[in-house]
């Protein structure tokens, strides 16, 4: 969930990771450098050194020696349909609940040994067990959040917003500057919260009431983003786009006129830190996650990237801007908000289908 990385570069990243990772095949390739671990993560969602943050990865490796090759995706279902097929072996992924559920059933994540993550006493109790991983054992919380609206104040008409609507994105006096989500879990997820719909019904009435609602916005909307929101936000090029409530900050640096709101039923989503089975350094993998739950790397994080933290004290310490309702909504407004669960085989498909539908017809 995260920050504009260009095309070009994106595909920069995937062949430079892609040959990294052929390479690793090569029994002596690894024992040249020593160990190495690789991290598959959303764009711009850790502490990177910019701005005069802390390097996380680069801290990492200076402490225990083990290089770090970290590569992004722009979806969970980018990330899941590359480790299924085989064609990305990584060694540590933070994907969100719902992914995780899916994940877990289909035998695709490893079981964390706590014994080597003693750092994971520092999330907070709320976070145990949660519904997408039962027994708590696939999973280490990383972040929380919500999905939100993002708008460009000096463009839209105050009289327009409605702060517990999801309408905005379908105003047609904005047509043609309102993006979507690109990705059918988040998009089909608005259309079923502003149809008054749970996020997680597997009704094909409501289903394809949700689908043909996505069809009716369709001519309005600019496009189907993910973390290029960034630049179109930024740029004045779009004035409304659905995203997470933890970017606002990050879109704000560059354009103070960016506000945001978390509508009723929004998603609620928790990403964790996770081990898939293609792992090929699982102790590597554990300190890294160990690393990453220890509470001055999580304050680190916190401030470069804006998403809630799992972790109290890391909250206490954060400045006043990074803890309004809006990064950590109330319990009246969470009450409202909705947690993605796993779907079934045959609701998954059936929304595949549509979101193919749905983007043929729009050319994209």
């Amino acid at each position: 969930m995260k920050r504009f990385i260009s095309a070009l570069m994106s595909a920069a990243i995937f062949l430079s990771a892609f040959s990294m990772l052929v390479s690793c095949s090569d029994d002596g390739a690894v024992a040249k450098t020593g160990e190495v671990l690789y991290v598959y993560n959303w764009g711009e969602y850790i502490s990177n050194g910019d701005d005069g943050s802390l390097d996380v990865n680069k801290q990492f490796e200076k402490e225990t020696g083990i290089q770090v090759k970290y590569i992004n995706y722009s979806s969970n279902e980018e990330m899941y349909t590359k480790i299924k097929s085989g064609s990305m072996t990584v060694d540590v992924i933070i994907p969100s609940d719902y992914m995780i559920s899916q994940m877990i059933a289909e035998g695709m994540l490893e079981k964390l040994d706590f014994d080597n993550i003693p750092n994971a006493d520092n999330i907070d109790d709320s976070f145990g067990k949660p519904v997408y991983d039962p027994t708590g054992e696939y999973s280490v919380p990383y972040t929380w959040g919500c999905t939100a609206i993002f708008y460009d104040s000096t463009q839209v008409d105050p009289a327009d917003i409605d702060e517990s609507s999801w309408d905005l994105l379908w105003n047609e006096k904005y047509s043609g500057k309102i993006l979507m989500f690109n990705n059918q879990r988040d998009a089909f997820g608005v259309a079923e919260a502003k149809l008054g719909y749970s996020l997680n019904t597997e009704n094909q009435e409501e289903l394809e009431a949700a689908y043909q609602e996505l069809v009716k916005q369709s001519p309005l909307v600019q496009g189907y983003y993910g973390d290029q929101i960034f630049d179109k936000m930024e740029s004045g090029e779009a004035v409304i786009a659905p995203y997470y409530n933890g970017d606002l900050s990050m879109l704000q640096e560059n354009n103070e006129n960016i506000k945001g709101y978390i509508p009723d039923a929004a998603n609620k989503f928790v990403d964790a830190l996770c081990i898939p089975t293609c792992c090929q350094n699982k102790s590597a993998a554990e300190k890294y996650i160990n690393f990453m739950c220890r509470e001055d790397i999580a304050l680190a994080n916190a401030e470069a990237i804006g998403y809630a933290s799992p972790i109290s004290a890391v909250v206490e310490q954060l400045d006043e801007e990074l803890t309004t309702d809006f990064y950590y909504p109330d319990e009246a407004k969470l009450e409202k908000c909705e947690i993605f669960k796993q779907l079934s085989n045959e609701t998954n498909e059936f929304l595949s289908k549509k979101w193919e539908d749905l983007l043929n017809q729009v050319g994209q």
